[in-house]
């Protein structure tokens, strides 16, 4: 990027608006100065200024929850940036994912899920049975009877996937894939392997020059 070309207002900052690389989600909005901007350039992860304390704070520093950068991008102005980034625990420091939160309006007719929403949700809500293990919960059996309960379960979900692709049963193969993905899902995390680096490798894969 070339910073000659930003614009920084007469306080010397400009917006930076932190998205989810994954999810597309806006983690926060803070503000760089020349200073953190460069750092965040040549470290490959947030730093900002702080408008209250005058000084700049690298995200993560005290918490350990950084935000590796995967793309920085400014506007058509050069007066404000979007950060995509891969976050490491949560950007809000109220422990909540982001610092938007709190819904004030909301349309449910206008706002249909995405795949990356229904994934990116199930995913959280896997890791969430992991840490809390709330009594009664399917995951939570899983997660205490442990790997080998969790690799039989995959074995027997792939079977009932090829039966019912062999039976061109339709309705019954839409079931059984959601069982099967569910429980590599569980499986993910089980073995602390996040689901964004399966999605990387397919991205990687798409990305290479066909031969």
């Amino acid at each position: 990027m070339d910073i000659t070309r930003i614009r920084f207002d007469e306080n010397g900052l400009i917006p930076a608006v932190v998205q989810d690389a994954e999810t597309s989600e806006v983690l926060t909005v803070a503000y760089m100065n020349e200073e953190s901007l460069k750092k965040s350039l040549q470290t490959g992860e947030s730093w900002f200024y702080s408008r209250s304390r005058k000084e700049l704070w690298h995200k993560g520093a005290t918490s350990g929850n950084t935000q590796k950068i995967v793309e920085m991008k400014h506007d058509c102005d050069q007066d404000s940036l979007v950060l995509r980034v891969l976050p490491k625990g949560p950007a809000c420091h109220t422990g909540e994912t982001s610092c938007f939160y709190e819904t004030i309006y909301k349309n449910n007719d206008l706002q249909p899920a995405t795949l990356t929403d229904i994934l990116s949700t199930l995913e959280k809500l896997i890791a969430e049975r992991d840490e809390e293990r709330p009594e009664g919960a399917y995951t939570t059996y899983l997660f205490e009877e442990g790997v080998d309960k969790i690799l039989k379960k995959v074995g027997e979900e792939a079977s009932e996937v090829i039966i019912a692709a062999k039976n061109r049963d339709a309705e019954e193969l839409k079931w059984e894939v959601a069982d099967m993905l569910y429980h590599t899902m569980v499986l993910l995390r089980e073995q602390r392997l996040p689901f964004w680096e399966v999605l990387s490798v397919l991205q990687e894969r798409h990305n290479k020059p066909a031969k």
